[in-house]
């Protein structure tokens, strides 16, 4: 594996980590209500695949409740970023995605069937 490629997942396992770490921290006593899925808009198989199925079984560990990767992906990951959309705001599901891909997709397709700014609350880390 090349330089660029081990910085580059090692930088992205640690952002997933962190991110997985502050959720459950933050909301301790009310969150998950129910088993929490974890949708992935990238096919099956690929880095973020890969790493949301490390980042589930850390979840779950931590949770101690299920947590289901749904892959959904598609039109540079606007099927499964507006199948989180049309769910609601459902504290129980959640996305594991790259940026570009979030915010590019206003630009290329200008009909999407969701606000990517509105309809969603970001995390950090």
């Amino acid at each position: 594996m090349n330089k660029f490629l081990s910085s580059t997942c090692l930088a992205a396992c640690g952002s997933a980590l962190a991110l997985g770490l502050t959720v459950s921290s933050a909301n301790a006593n009310e969150w998950p209500t129910d088993d929490v899925r974890l949708v992935v808009p990238y096919a099956p198989g690929g880095t973020t695949d890969v790493l949301s199925r490390r980042v589930a079984d850390l979840l779950q560990q931590q949770l101690d409740t299920n947590v289901v990767v749904e892959n959904r992906p598609g039109a540079g990951s606007t099927v499964g970023t507006g199948r989180l959309a049309r769910g609601g705001r459902d504290a129980d599901h959640t996305i594991l995605m790259a940026s570009p891909g979030h915010t590019i997709g206003a630009a290329i397709y200008p009909d999407l069937t969701y606000d990517p700014v509105e309809d969603f609350v970001f995390y950090k880390t």
